[in-house]
């Protein structure tokens, strides 16, 4: 097979409608719009957001509209259980850039929040942009420090 035998699959496209082409074609005269009125004239018809009068569906469902918030911080969730597993050494210090080299996170640009799932035995420093209150607490009875690093 070569590139100038390639072909879209057979039925997948059609070919458009040439109208205004002579009454045999069956589109022709009027070319399908009918004698006169607004849906005959060029521009004419309504808009997608008409709908006769109703009020139209993007005003009826307020919850749809509405604005992102620029501020919003967003968080990589990290499980204990899982610096447990990656990390051995009990005095290591874990960072953002850390769980980057393991693998557990994909890059250290967005702030990192430590949550309490899993069990951890290792005496660990972990600096983190957030710490969930049972994160903080397993740390600290295992004989570990938190260090909450400033949002950048």
């Amino acid at each position: 097979m070569k590139l100038h035998d390639l072909r879209p699959a057979l039925g997948s496209t059609k070919q458009r409608k040439r109208v205004g082409r002579g009454m045999a074609s069956g589109k022709g005269k009027t070319s399908g719009r009918g004698m006169k009125g607004q849906g005959a004239r060029s521009g004419g018809g309504k808009g997608p957001y008409f709908e006769g009068g109703q009020l139209p569906l993007v005003r009826r469902l307020p919850f749809k509209r509405g604005f992102t918030n620029i501020h919003k911080i967003v968080y990589k969730p990290v499980n204990l259980d899982r610096l447990q597993e990656n990390f051995e050494d009990a005095d290591q210090e874990i960072t953002p850039e850390a769980l980057v080299e393991a693998g557990i996170i994909k890059s250290s640009d967005k702030a990192v929040a430590i949550l309490g799932g899993g069990e951890i035995t290792s005496a660990f420093t972990i600096k983190a942009h957030r710490f969930s209150k049972s994160a903080k607490e397993k740390i600290e009875a295992a004989g570990g420090t938190v260090e909450i690093l400033p949002l950048s």
